[in-house]
């Protein structure tokens, strides 16, 4: 039984410290923390950088990674004597194929700088622009009052941009109308889906941003104890939020940070799994509701956006929600779209919210062969043919053409590419990254991947019978996103391409 003043919320920090999980660990980490050595051993195995004791190398198979050589990088490596371990994406799309080494340094082994979109006061996020230390838009915030605040946002029209596109001041009204005054603000900084790293760019480079944002967002609904959760793989951004929260010492004297590291699980991304990991727990989704504006973090009234959704925030205190609703083309705002696979220059580029592919692809330096598929919001939104790169990359317009824009991860795929393997590499992450907590996302994911697998082997379509109806139960039962979009690239891939899943020799 677990005692009344348990520290749970310590044990996987505990655990990496010792060097992941043992039956030593679990037994120090159970006598540090009061948690029962069955508990730590629950909770530690879920997490895929500290389940195995020991160093080793961890390369990426993502979809980009994959089509830029991972699987013959992996060959090479093993070659040379070194351990393995192939991991889901590690958010370096734009360097494939990349990994990490034993340290957890990055390696990448191709190209070794990220683009971004050149400095322009005139963008909300300016990635290539001068960091502005000065805290002058939290200020401007404490002269306005927190109604006049939450007005703009409105006025703005932001969205989450970590793929829900929820409007923003509605989080920040309901925290505030709630009876209690226990509080938190928590930053969504575990960037896992495969094809996205714009949050990894706006830390590098406009860390102060972010932090102001949730400054901001901290003084609205009356706290100061504010949390980012930044995924394990990120030790450089990790970093980057140190050193930002170091030098602005004095400007955000007010509140209290904490960062704690994820320890690799992309489900963690969905914001009640990781109010779950913060808890030390293992990071299953909550059923909703209640949501996290009411219960969240400890039980307690908690406002969650991702990184980019608050670096929005001191421009729009800056220059007005008019000013920012008018960056945008089809919808309210600019966006940091992440590009990488068949193009020249791939990065981050921030553009008006509603560009075309070929607007995105000509800020990325143009096409690289004959391009026949794109993915325009990571793995959960499956694929498009080319055919469609005039609809927006807005929210609206995708889930028209039956995709979404999700965290706005666009991977461009050329005739190179066998588009049933780049359905089995998509599938596979979901299989990997399902959380197991329910039946419909747990057994489909599986049963669907090794059903493209036996596909892809035998060129058989008998093979993928079935598929259609997992796909249709997995998204009707599962508890959350994962599983509702986990068949997506299969059945976008069979729509869009059936050529690709015929009869093979």
């Amino acid at each position: 039984m677990q005692k009344p003043n348990a520290q749970r919320e310590r044990i996987i920090e505990l655990l990496e410290h010792h060097g992941g999980v043992t039956e030593q660990s679990v037994r120090e980490v159970s006598n540090e923390t009061g948690v029962p050595e069955a508990d730590i051993w629950g909770t530690g195995l879920f997490y895929t950088l500290i389940n195995r004791p020991g160093k080793r190398i961890r390369l990426c198979d993502g979809l980009t990674c994959q089509m830029f050589g991972a699987d013959q990088l992996a060959e090479e490596l093993r070659a040379s004597g070194k351990e393995v371990e192939r991991v889901s994406c590690l958010g370096q799309c734009d360097l494939a194929p990349s990994s990490l080494d034993a340290e957890m340094e990055l390696v990448t082994y191709g190209k070794c700088k990220t683009a971004v979109t050149s400095d322009d006061p005139e963008l909300a996020m300016n990635l290539g622009g001068k960091v502005d230390m000065s805290y002058s838009a939290l200020s401007k915030a404490g002269q306005l009052g927190p109604e006049a605040v939450i007005e703009q946002l409105k006025i703005s029209g932001l969205q989450g941009r970590g793929g829900a596109g929820f409007p923003a001041h509605f989080k920040w009204t309901a925290l505030r109308q709630q009876p209690e005054t226990e509080r938190y603000v928590v930053c969504n900084a575990d960037e896992a889906e495969p094809g996205t790293f714009k949050d990894r760019e706006l830390i590098l480079r406009q860390s102060h941003k972010m932090l102001e944002g949730l400054a901001i967002a901290a003084a609205v609904v009356e706290t100061k104890r504010i949390y980012i959760y930044i995924r394990g793989e990120y030790v450089n951004e990790y970093r980057a939020i140190e050193t930002a929260i170091a030098d602005a010492s004095r400007q955000l004297a007010d509140f209290e940070f904490t960062i704690v590291k994820g320890h690799g699980a992309y489900i963690c991304g969905e914001e009640t799994a990781l109010l779950e990991s913060l808890e030390g727990k293992r990071g299953m989704p909550r059923l909703k509701p209640p949501y996290p504006t009411e219960s969240g973090f400890r039980g307690k009234p908690t406002l969650i956006h991702n990184v980019e959704t608050i670096a929005c925030v001191p421009s729009i205190i800056h220059r007005g929600g008019e000013w920012f609703r008018s960056l945008g083309k089809t919808e309210a705002g600019s966006k940091l779209y992440c590009i990488s696979g068949h193009v020249n220059a791939p990065g981050v580029y921030e553009l008006p919210l509603g560009v075309s592919l070929d607007e995105l692809v000509q800020a990325a330096g143009g096409y690289v062969g004959k391009p026949i598929a794109f993915s325009p919001g990571g793995a959960s939104s499956g694929f498009l043919p080319i055919s469609k790169k005039d609809v927006p990359l807005d929210y609206k317009h995708l889930a028209e053409a039956g995709s979404m824009l999700g965290s706005a991860g666009v991977v461009v795929i050329n005739d190179s590419v066998d588009m049933a393997l780049a359905a089995a590499w998509q599938l596979e992450f979901f299989e990997r990254e399902s959380c197991g907590q329910c039946a419909p996302c747990r057994i489909g994911t599986r049963y669907i991947r090794r059903q493209v697998d036996k596909y892809i082997q035998l060129g058989d379509p008998g093979s993928l019978e079935q598929a259609e109806d997992v796909g249709w139960e997995m998204e009707e039962g599962s508890i959350c996103g994962l599983g509702m979009v986990a068949a997506k690239p299969l059945e976008s891939a069979r729509q869009h391409f059936p050529d690709a899943f015929k009869v093979r020799d």
